[in-house]
């Protein structure tokens, strides 16, 4: 069995099922506007921010200042600082601030921060500030309004007008540390950035401020000229030397400024010259070596000179020279002496020969000259002595 539905029961029903989605939709749409404004307003409470518990006090006195928004852990520097306003920043920089009377103060984990702040004079007269920027990390700050009671009071310098300057990109340092860097070169670098001119007026041969800073100093400000004409809505790229002292190492931050306010930082981490301490230790070992042989130079020229066997002068140590004493051995009394054969020298004999005589002939029958030693002309101490008698007494 079919069953038909007319068309305009269809339609009736599409309509139905349109006009009840209808609401969900505006209601969603509307959830989303609410989360949108949440979230900005999220974002705003966010936003670095600093109250005072006293708008103006005297010199030597102290107010609290009270933050929140920061980043948790951060560390925060606390300045009074002259000649600024919260819409223009600090116009001189930290120049302009009492950096002798500052404090730091370290954010809870929730980016909040309380802290104690003596009211010192600036070196530029008010309007005053109390600035609080990071020290390390990303770069925050924020400004509250402050008068010192008693400090003088100028009008701000003129914001110039027409032509102004923007950084469109991150800077950059460009550049590479070589091998006398390792021994104690000044480290150079260049600070590359692209700038464009956001005012109605061309800027000409802009003067930009370069700022070195090592850990929590503040920056040494050096002028750099950049020779060239940027028209409005026109950007150029530019690159500016930078370099740190001799023998410098450690972590510093280069800062740009321009027209009195900051554009830019960059870290820079620097490396130790180890170049430089091994020259120190070479330098340890080999001047005593050096002066060592110089003395034994001059105390082998100084010492008296001794000739040796060959007539020549002996360089090498020497000895004392040592005499050993030792007791006279003598015979006891009671042992009996031993008779010393007397020593008799004996010289040898040769045997004499006639030229025509040889030992090898006596058996063919000839005869040899009697020796000297033969029995037949040998003489007896007896016969001797009675023959000398005999001739002393004569014939009887």
């Amino acid at each position: 069995m079919k069953v038909r539905i007319p068309a305009l029961t269809v339609a009736l029903a599409l309509l139905l099922l349109v006009f009840a989605g209808a609401p969900a939709s505006v209601g969603s749409a509307a959830s989303v506007a609410s989360a949108a404004s949440v979230t900005s307003a999220a974002s705003a409470a966010d936003k670095p921010s600093v109250r005072l518990s006293k708008s103006q006090a005297g010199i030597g006195g102290s107010i609290t200042v009270t933050g929140s928004g920061w980043r948790p852990k951060a560390l925060l520097m606390m300045l009074i600082c002259g000649q600024s306003v919260p819409s223009r920043g600090v116009i001189g920089g930290t120049n302009s601030c009492a950096n002798a009377d500052g404090r730091a103060v370290t954010t809870d984990a929730k980016g909040s921060f309380s802290k104690e702040l003596p009211v010192a004079e600036p070196p530029e007269p008010c309007p005053c500030v109390v600035h609080v920027a990071t020290v390390t990390g990303e770069k925050a700050e924020a400004d509250a309004i402050f008068m010192v009671a008693g400090h003088s009071v100028e009008p701000l310098p003129k914001e110039e007008s027409g032509g102004r300057l923007s950084v469109l990109t991150d800077t950059r340092l460009d550049g590479s540390s070589g091998l006398l860097t390792w021994f104690g070169s000044p480290p150079a670098r260049k600070l590359v950035f692209t700038v464009g001119n956001v005012g109605t007026a061309p800027v000409k041969n802009p003067v930009f401020h370069i700022g070195i800073s090592h850990g929590v100093f503040a920056p040494q400000w050096e002028e750099r000229q950049w020779r060239g004409t940027i028209a409005p809505g026109r950007k150029a790229r530019i690159e500016l030397p930078v370099e740190l002292p001799a023998g410098a190492h450690g972590d510093y931050t280069v800062s740009l400024k321009y027209g009195g306010k900051v554009l830019a930082e960059q870290p820079w981490g620097v490396g130790r010259p180890w170049g430089v301490t091994l020259f120190w230790i070479l330098l340890c070992v080999v001047v005593p070596a050096a002066v060592f042989r110089v003395g034994m130079a001059v105390v082998d020229r100084v010492r008296p000179r001794r000739s040796s066997g060959r007539g020549g002068r002996h360089r090498g140590l020497r000895l004392p020279e040592l005499t050993v004493w030792m007791p006279k051995l003598r015979p006891s009394p009671s042992a009996p002496a031993t008779p010393v054969a007397p020593k008799t020298s004996t010289t040898p004999t040769l045997p004499w020969f006639t030229p025509d005589s040889d030992p090898g002939t006596a058996a063919h029958g000839q005869l040899s000259a009697p020796q000297e030693n033969s029995p037949a002309t040998r003489t007896t101490p007896t016969s001797r002595t009675s023959r000398t008698s005999r001739t002393r007494k004569g014939p009887t």
